[in-house]
């Protein structure tokens, strides 16, 4: 009962705020926006350009079509993320209790990782495909020596591919490493045949449109960066001191041979792949980064120990600290969000909105206000340059806006005693308004700018710019 409770509360964020303080969300939220309503609007007709791809990455794009049609598209968006946090803890229960009956210390270490980086950043699809891939490996487990299984986990395989291939991959993983312990051969490769038949479509799109392999400058430094932020959230030493008590938890684990081959091999491999993966894969960014938690959460759920009973009791606190710390975060960021949206009152229908928020590369806390000038577009309609909307990688393009205006080019990256000049901000070439989000003012603006309304750490201002002219 301990673990089910624990599984509903993950949802707490989502219930105490109205908006969702993640931070691509808003982009997304503009994407499904413009999926549904671009053909019948004819400032989003002017402006976008949506052309679906069948691509292993439309969880949350499939799912929102009902959800929005019942619930409007801002209630069915925070639903969508409402749901996937408890289905995830869901899934790491569903995982124990097939392969031992009870729920031990693992699963509680495990719920750590329900709230990751990807959570946080709002990667709704992989998030949601690793909730399914959890529960579909519980269902592997649970029809072994089946002679059948196979059958319903060719569709599966496939669903999962299509909400995110991520998730797929994983639970790939979590079927290999389980058989793998069982037979020590090349039977454990052949026995995941099921789960093969995304390879076909994935080939077919040229593996996820646009998506070519690449790690990046400076390699090393950046896996290293990304597995100090392995459970970044809103405290530094919270955060490290997480990652470090639960390396030492893993380490202490195997050294006692406390590790449950069945998901143990899972976890080694997730971890090599954590440094072997591209930065950039199939379209997508941070590929290794969000495989991080996945390996440090497999690995809690593998550890099979009868621990104390006090013991167990007490291992759901860095869950619970964690996610009240989370809680506190978003109220206050749901807050300062509501007087920053304000700004959209000033707006006209159809306004070109050349977003500037300021980015802090030495600030820990995950920006939640990264890409808040999408919702211009959902509820003005507007041209605005956070979208993801890269032609070649996303199915969402621009007809306006001039070249790179798209994220991250509202992203001002500010070094702290450095001014932040914006008289020669690109974005503001192809606008008629500058959105400005920062905890510091801009020491200039683009010439003719006109601020017309204001909170304490933004701004909306009217561009005096001729080339912006309709």
């Amino acid at each position: 009962m301990l673990a089910l409770f624990l599984a509903v509360l993950a949802a707490m964020p989502f219930i105490i705020v109205k908006t969702p303080q993640l931070t691509d969300y808003p982009s997304h939220l503009a994407r499904y926006y413009i999926m549904l309503n671009g053909e019948h609007n004819r400032f989003l007709a002017r402006y976008y350009d949506f052309h679906w791809q069948f691509t292993g990455n439309l969880g949350a794009d499939l799912l929102i079509w009902p959800l929005a049609k019942i619930f409007g598209l801002e209630a069915g968006g925070r639903i969508l993320g409402m749901i996937i946090p408890p289905l995830t803890g869901l899934g790491i229960i569903a995982v124990e209790w097939v392969l031992r009956r009870r729920i031990g210390i693992g699963t509680m270490l495990a719920f750590a990782f329900i709230w990751s980086p990807a959570m946080a950043m709002g990667f709704y699809n992989f998030c949601l495909s690793l909730s399914l891939a959890l529960l579909s490996f519980a269902l592997w487990v649970k029809l072994d020596g089946r002679p059948r299984r196979w059958v319903p986990f060719v569709p599966i395989g496939l669903a999962i591919w299509l909400c995110h291939a991520s998730g797929w991959g994983v639970l790939g993983v979590l079927v290999f490493g389980y058989e793998w312990h069982k037979r020590k051969s090349i039977a454990a490769v052949i026995a995941t045949w099921p789960l093969a038949f995304p390879v076909i479509p994935t080939l077919l799109s040229g593996a996820a449109h646009g998506g070519i392999a690449y790690y990046g400058a400076k390699v090393g430094l950046f896996k290293y960066a990304i597995w100090i932020q392995a459970m970044r959230d809103q405290s530094f030493l919270l955060d490290v001191g997480s990652l470090l008590l639960i390396l030492a938890v893993l380490l202490a684990a195997a050294l006692t041979r406390k590790i449950d081959g069945r998901l143990g091999w899972a976890a080694l491999i997730l971890l090599v792949l954590t440094i072997a993966m591209p930065r950039h894969f199939g379209g997508g960014d941070l590929a290794d980064y969000r495989l991080i938690a996945v390996a440090l959460m497999v690995g809690c759920m593998a550890i099979d120990w009868q621990a104390p009973r006090w013991l167990f009791w007490l291992a759901p606190v860095l869950f619970l600290v964690r996610l009240d710390l989370t809680c506190a975060a978003w109220e206050v960021h749901g807050r300062e969000l509501r007087e920053i949206l304000k700004a959209i009152d000033y707006m006209p229908e159809g306004a070109r909105i050349a977003g500037a928020v300021v980015v802090e590369p030495q600030a820990w806390p995950l920006n939640p206000l990264e890409h808040v000038p999408s919702y211009a577009t959902i509820r003005r309609d507007a041209l605005v340059n956070s979208h993801f909307a890269i032609p070649g990688v996303h199915m969402l393009s621009l007809r306006e806006g001039g070249p790179g205006f798209v994220d991250p080019s509202h992203r001002v990256i500010h070094w702290r005693g450095r001014a932040i000049d914006l008289r020669h901000f690109r974005p503001a070439r192809h606008a008629d308004y500058l959105w400005y989000i920062g905890r510091e003012a801009p020491a200039a603006m683009p010439p003719g700018a006109r601020v017309i309304f204001a909170t304490r750490h933004s701004f909306l201002a009217k561009l005096a710019n001729p080339a912006a002219a309709r």
